[in-house]
């Protein structure tokens, strides 16, 4: 039984190592491996490839190239056993609409959000039958060599709104994308037990959701911040405004953090990913600013509903609060 129990535990450690170099390291390992083998004799393979690599530009933009393959790898399951991360499903989502799933907090890797949707290891698929689940992430990961056909392959697009929409009117419908609201400057409050949440002025995604008629669902990972222990700098500082500069000029905030083991492996704490019941919006081609606010305060009250409903039976104390900033 013990033995059954270490190798248990070294592949769900193996797998969450994989996970994290593919998170931090392997775009920059596949730009430096094609870079490379440039100055070598087999310099044709990179040429060859980038030559495809530019008629096939826009593909990541016009559905990518998702195969079933990558998204149920035997590696996600114990990766989700490892935390372990569970998907909570409070509302049926109808196979017949489209849906704009905002994803919140980030945290430092977005682990229960990778997990839950760009995965098939947490259930999506049989908990919510004919939709289909389109987790979205910088565009400019889709540039890099190897690695932009590694993520379309795991069901993974830009989230940029050429690739929005057309997952949102040239797929048909049982869509739901997936966005990470509060993205890069969400990352650097991660914390274990602050459960704050950056989206007062994230009305983008409403936008969409207004111009394709795709309803809005709230999610919150509950346990995410409880991953890592982040490093923070105080506002003003030289740390603090070299995260704002790189974020500004890469589109993502550079985190010091450490974690439970070997610096990097991530707290054994569990995540609930619960997925809200869906607020009806309508289309609107040419929505009005009052519009966007509008449906972007229902979003916020239904977030803030959903948190205080699940926050004890997921681990939170009554006396948690969720802040939106």
């Amino acid at each position: 039984m013990e033995k059954n129990s270490y190798w248990k535990e070294l592949k769900e450690s193996i797998s969450v190592v994989q996970f994290i170099y593919t998170f931090l390291c392997l775009g920059v390992t596949c730009l430096l491996f094609m870079t490379y083998l440039m100055f070598t004799s087999l310099w044709i393979i990179p040429a060859l490839y980038f030559s495809w690599e530019v008629l096939d530009w826009h593909t990541p933009e016009r559905g990518g190239r998702r195969t079933a393959f990558v998204r149920n790898f035997r590696v996600w399951k114990h990766m989700r056993n490892y935390f372990p991360v569970k998907l909570v499903k409070t509302a049926e989502l109808s196979p017949s609409k489209n849906y704009i799933l905002g994803s919140h907090p980030h945290g430092i890797m977005c682990c229960g959000a990778f997990t839950c949707f760009g995965t098939e290891a947490c259930g999506f698929k049989e908990a919510f039958p004919g939709v289909t689940s389109c987790l979205a992430t910088l565009g400019g990961l889709f540039r890099i060599p190897l690695f932009r056909d590694y993520i379309m392959a795991a069901g993974i697009y830009p989230v940029s709104k050429p690739s929005i929409e057309h997952l949102l009117t040239k797929c048909g419908t049982g869509n739901a994308v997936v966005i990470v609201v509060g993205g890069a400057e969400e990352s650097l409050t991660s914390s274990p037990g602050v459960n704050t949440v950056v989206m007062k002025n994230r009305k983008g995604f409403v936008k969409l959701a207004l111009e394709y008629g795709a309803d809005l669902v709230p999610v919150y990972s509950f346990g995410e911040n409880d991953l890592f222990r982040q490093v923070k700098f105080s506002e003003g500082s030289m740390g603090r405004r070299f995260q704002a500069i790189f974020k500004k000029v890469m589109g993502f905030a550079p985190c010091l953090f450490k974690g439970e083991r070997w610096l990097l492996m991530p707290y054994k704490s569990p995540v609930f990913t619960v997925v809200g019941s869906p607020i009806s919006v309508p289309k609107v081609p040419s929505p009005s600013q009052e519009q966007v606010d509008h449906y972007h305060q229902l979003y916020m009250e239904g977030l803030t509903k959903l948190f205080h409903k699940h926050k004890t039976s997921c681990g939170l104390e009554e006396t948690h609060q969720i802040c939106i900033t």
